[in-house]
């Protein structure tokens, strides 16, 4: 690959990156009465299973997430930890070979970080937490992103709009 070529290659991972993040801020703010605390049902949260088609995804989906969470009612901890919780979700995602296992991944992590973060800072029951937080990202991820998803991951109009570089086949 010739320079320009690479310099393109960058910058269009970027830019895509860019728009992957402010669509995830977008989307969060939209659905801002569910998109933070205990029941949440953050729909951006989705977008995190871009990670399974293409694993540079995950920087934006984080910055989306880290942009989000600026709005927060826990600003900086959300910040750290809800930013956290995405990017180890999405650099395992981008290892999965089923999309359903991919979208369960989220949901537990989130579940226990952010549970655990509510416990901690705001005295909130632990369990009842992660259970609230689980079941949002439920929804959010392996119901609606997974839908989604798998209608349109088999769909090869859409993978080369994405650039997908793996899981072209994937198994449900």
């Amino acid at each position: 690959m010739n320079k320009e070529n690479r310099n393109r290659s960058i910058i269009e991972r970027i830019s895509i990156n860019a728009m992957i993040a402010s669509i995830y801020f977008i989307l969060t703010m939209a659905t801002l009465p569910v998109s933070f605390m205990g029941m949440q049902i953050r729909i951006a949260e989705m977008l995190i299973l871009l990670c399974f088609f293409r694993k540079d995804f995950v920087i934006g989906v984080s910055v989306g997430t880290l942009l989000a969470n600026t709005m927060s009612p826990m600003f900086a901890w959300d910040m750290l930890f809800g930013t956290l919780a995405t990017l180890i979700s999405g650099l395992l995602i981008g290892y999965m070979k089923q999309l359903f296992v991919a979208a369960i991944i989220p949901v537990v992590i989130n579940a226990f970080v952010v549970g655990l973060e509510l416990h901690l800072i705001m005295g909130l029951p632990f369990w009842l937490n992660v259970g609230l937080v689980g079941l949002g990202e439920f929804i959010a991820v392996a119901i609606l992103g997974y839908l989604i998803l798998l209608f349109l991951g088999k769909n090869e109009k859409f993978q080369e709009m994405i650039g997908a570089n793996q899981n072209y086949r994937f198994k449900w």
